[in-house]
């Protein structure tokens, strides 16, 4: 594998590390100054907590439960015959909640290989200006495991569930340049416990770059990209470019999209999306996003 894409990932990490490091000397110097001036804090960078298919800074405020329903249709190069992909279906279930301002939790469930997967999100910087002491950046950890349970292909052999399992961790680099525009940096880390064969790479790196712009209150234009090297897989395999549309109506987010890849969790669309754009290989979906409060705010005080 070449070394530029995990020189640029390394790098992005110890970067975030040294500025999490210069804050907590910047915090402690804090505690000897009377005069706390008033911070402010960037939020709603981006509408919702994907950005298309892959996570966004956000998390579902304290108490809240997410429930997100992510749909895509078939591909658009299936013809009349398929009604251009609106004769099949993939589909992923999930709840997401907030634990507190900083942490997240999510489970959910695709019909993509009948995958389970769940993630822990954690803030670790957040966007302020205001203060005596500011962060340029938001950032985030994303950490999430995905199961896969298809039926063995080969049930008479010696299979163990470790080979079903796989993990993605991610760092969410993300600033809110305007009200309108906000840009993500996510270099990611792919393992699968179990690959095809010999010459695929059981731990592998990836580089995402998403960004939101907001055409109205209620209605904004996202776009997503994930580089995926090829030598590191002996899959057809296709960098990751979705489009999409979000449209806010009170309690819910919808999001209209486009993209070359159709499954809707981190392992599968990072390293195994085979379409191509320029062949029609698009698949037509949204994401539908909708808030429960479980806990008042009162409660966590």
């Amino acid at each position: 594998m070449k070394p530029t894409i995990k020189f640029i990932i390394l790098t992005t990490w110890l970067i975030v590390v040294n500025v999490m490091v210069l804050r907590a000397q910047d915090d402690l110097m804090a505690l000897f100054d009377d005069e706390k001036p008033a911070k402010d804090f960037a939020y709603a960078t981006f509408k919702s907590t994907r950005v298309v298919y892959g996570h966004a800074v956000e998390n579902p405020a304290p108490g809240n439960l997410l429930f997100l329903i992510q749909h895509n249709f078939g591909a658009l190069n299936g013809g009349i015959y398929e009604l251009f992909g609106l004769d099949r279906a993939t589909i992923r279930m999930g709840f997401e909640y907030g634990l507190n301002d900083f942490v997240s939790i999510g489970l959910g469930r695709s019909t993509w290989e009948k995958t389970y997967d769940g993630f822990v999100k954690a803030k670790l910087l957040r966007q302020s200006t205001g203060g005596k002491f500011n962060s340029p950046l938001t950032v985030a950890y994303v950490g999430a495991v995905a199961v896969n349970s298809l039926k063995w292909t080969q049930p008479d052999r010696d299979n163990h569930f470790s080979s079903r399992v796989s993990y993605v961790h991610q760092l969410l680099i993300a600033r809110k340049f305007s009200n309108a525009f906000s840009l993500q940096l996510s270099p990611s880390v792919v393992h699968k416990n179990l690959v095809p064969t010999r010459k695929d790479e059981n731990t592998s790196y990836a580089l995402g770059l998403g960004g939101r712009y907001k055409l109205t209150q209620r209605v904004s234009i996202n776009a997503e990209y994930f580089y995926y090297p090829e030598n590191q897989t002996t899959l057809p395999h296709n960098d990751v470019l979705s489009l999409g549309v979000d449209i806010e109506t009170g309690g819910h987010v919808f999001q209209l999209h486009i993209s070359n890849g159709n499954a809707m969790f981190e392992r599968a669309f990072i390293s195994e999306t085979s379409g191509k754009w320029t062949k029609g290989d698009l698949f037509f979906g949204f994401n539908i996003s909708r808030t429960f409060v479980i806990k008042k705010p009162q409660e966590f005080r």
